[in-house]
């Protein structure tokens, strides 16, 4: 069982740090008024505003922002402030063991897909993948149940995702438990072959992506297929798959064609239709935890992500 990070409490200071690319600065400090009402104070990453081209500084002053957050002991959480690329460059140098000893809420997603992974396998951590300040809270298509999500992080609270909230696809029946990891696709598909592959064995493996088309997903499942991710896993969970239209005008597969060629005959539940990803609401779900995926029913049971 993963070490679940404690709760947070009002009054508590969140730490606000840009690991990947450069967040927008004007929609990070709209995005703040929120933590205000959720009763948090904040500490900015002392590279917040740095640009190295399409990166948030250089790679050393982005590790050294993220280290630094889990090693002070007042900073209760980390909230990203956004994704874009370049988390990966850092992951191999980053002290794992720090972050295990100083276990706290760490939250974000898309190219954050990276260090959630390693920090599962190496720190042993609950993480969470949810919204992130600029690309989204400070955005004027914040939805309301995306900002519900973030109540999960101040009490211990099992989440249900049912019907009520979207529309949902049973891909494949059946009814299975397991951790849940994973998160972006393509992200999890660059970590093959390294240190910081996804371990899916008795796993639901969640996925979701934005801005790629059929024959991209597909040669991305296709590589986690013949890695054994799927084969490996208890269940799958997609997520949202936003932007997906075609570049180009030429004969295509649908995305749906796409899953279903994938998992119609896994033999374990695969369910599709979860807004998780580049997507508003965004139900925000804790990394880590035991979940219960029903293929018939057409639900999932996360347990709580906080102490």
């Amino acid at each position: 069982m993963r070490i679940r990070p404690k709760r947070l409490q009002p009054g508590d200071t969140i730490g606000i740090i840009a690991p990947s690319s450069p967040p927008n600065q004007e929609s990070l400090e709209r995005s703040l008024t929120f933590l205000e009402q959720l009763g948090l104070k904040w500490k900015f990453g002392k590279h917040i505003n740095n640009t190295r081209g399409y990166l948030a500084g250089t790679d050393d002053e982005r590790l050294q922002d993220l280290e630094d957050m889990f090693a002070d002991p007042s900073i209760a959480g980390i909230i990203c402030a956004g994704g874009g690329y370049g988390s990966a460059r850092y992951t191999d140098r980053l002290d794992l063991q720090l972050i295990r000893e100083n276990p706290k809420i760490f939250w974000g997603f898309s190219d954050i897909t990276f260090l959630h992974t390693a920090m599962g396998l190496y720190s042993d951590i609950v993480t969470f993948h949810g919204p992130m300040l600029a690309s989204c809270v400070g955005k004027d298509t914040f939805h309301d149940l995306s900002a519900k999500m973030f109540m999960q992080l101040f009490e211990p609270m099992e989440l249900h995702y049912t019907e009520e909230i979207s529309p949902l696809i049973s891909i494949s029946g059946g009814v299975t438990h397991g951790e849940i990891v994973g998160g972006n696709l393509s992200l999890l598909v660059n970590s093959m072959g390294t240190k910081f592959e996804v371990d899916t064995k008795g796993k639901l493996l969640f996925i979701e992506d934005v801005g790629e088309e059929p024959y991209r997903v597909d040669g991305m499942l296709n590589q986690l297929r013949m890695a054994g991710k799927f084969s490996d896993a208890a269940g799958i969970i997609i997520g949202d798959f936003s932007e997906t239209e075609l570049k180009k005008t030429r004969e295509s597969l649908t995305l749906d064609d796409v899953f279903e060629d994938y998992f119609r005959n896994i033999g374990k539940p695969v369910v599709k239709g979860f807004k998780i990803g580049h997507c508003e609401p965004h139900f925000a779900i804790p990394l880590g935890v035991k979940a219960k995926l029903d293929g018939d029913e057409k639900t999932l049971t996360i347990l709580p992500g906080v102490e």
